[in-house]
């Protein structure tokens, strides 16, 4: 069996925690990074678990017909990220062992569109240290954006120029 590979899918709008338990039924490893926002209805306020991409999650599986055939045919599966079609398109294992990194760390993170320019940058200290990503600023804040590149998308955390050097 060949070496697994991380892959985003692209899940009905709404059903990212549905999927992900079904396909871990089926003995799929999923990663679904989520956050916690503060929900407010007319009588009440909850918190509520949200999907940090809405839409997607991520699988580990072989690249294998078989093994993203599974994958397919799980209800509320639409289909892979493919940069080229019909070959889904494998993530860096480096971006999701830093997204990992950055949801393990339980500190709010915010959603940035897909970043070109900016420095590559190694987070040498503090508690995201070994996360590598890219430095930007909002407003007076240091940023370090981590990329999934297949989704275009970036997660973003506060970060002191200190705790950073270049890769």
């Amino acid at each position: 069996m060949a070496q697994a590979n991380w892959y985003a899918i692209y899940v009905k709008s709404r059903h990212e925690f549905v999927v992900s338990n079904e396909l871990q039924r089926k003995g799929i490893e999923t990663f679904l990074p989520a956050t916690t926002k503060l929900n407010q209805w007319k009588d009440r306020k909850k918190r509520v678990e949200f999907p940090l991409f809405p839409g997607y999650l991520f699988v580990s599986i072989a690249p294998e017909p078989q093994e993203f055939m599974r994958v397919v045919k799980t209800r509320g599966t639409l289909r892979f990220i493919s940069l080229e079609p019909g070959y889904p398109t494998p993530v860096a294992p480096e971006e999701i062992r830093a997204l990992k990194i950055v949801m393990e760390k339980g500190e709010q993170v915010d959603i940035y569109p897909h970043l070109k320019q900016g420095s590559r940058v190694r987070v040498k200290s503090g508690v995201f240290q070994g996360t590598e990503g890219v430095l930007a600023k909002k407003e007076d804040q240091q940023l370090l954006l981590v990329n999934i590149e297949v989704l275009g998308r970036s997660v973003g955390v506060k970060i002191y120029a200190d705790d950073i050097e270049a890769t």
